[in-house]
């Protein structure tokens, strides 16, 4: 299994990024896939959930409105449009997902937002 999250980087506050995370390994489309976020000094937190299918979705209350997490079945890709983002939004960004042989995570990508 292999996660491998991309699209990172440094923007203003009010910008907005989309993370992107391929994944490979597992029939994708059997599992929930998720985004965690940590910042320094922090607890990993997670910041938005996807069924599999991507009928259902949850998201932290910290991004709900600003945040939409979506999947593409065919490319076996999930995704996370940040817009609106903050500085509180800075963090490395994990793409994860729980299935029958373990729980799996992405190298993490870094978010940081600041003028």
């Amino acid at each position: 299994v292999q996660l491998v999250e991309s699209g990172g980087g440094l923007v203003q506050p009010g910008g907005s990024l989309r993370l992107s995370c391929a994944a490979s390994g597992f029939t994708f489309t059997g599992y929930p896939m998720n985004w965690y976020r940590q910042a320094p000094g922090k607890e990993r937190e997670l910041v938005a959930s996807i069924s599999s299918g991507g009928e259902s979705t949850n998201y932290a209350d910290s991004v709900k409105g600003r945040f939409t997490i979506h999947i593409d079945d065919p490319k076996n890709m999930v995704y996370l449009e940040m817009n609106n983002l903050k500085p509180e939004d800075t963090a490395v960004y994990y793409c994860n997902t729980l299935i029958w042989s373990g729980d799996y995570w992405g190298q993490g990508t870094q978010v940081t937002v600041s003028s």
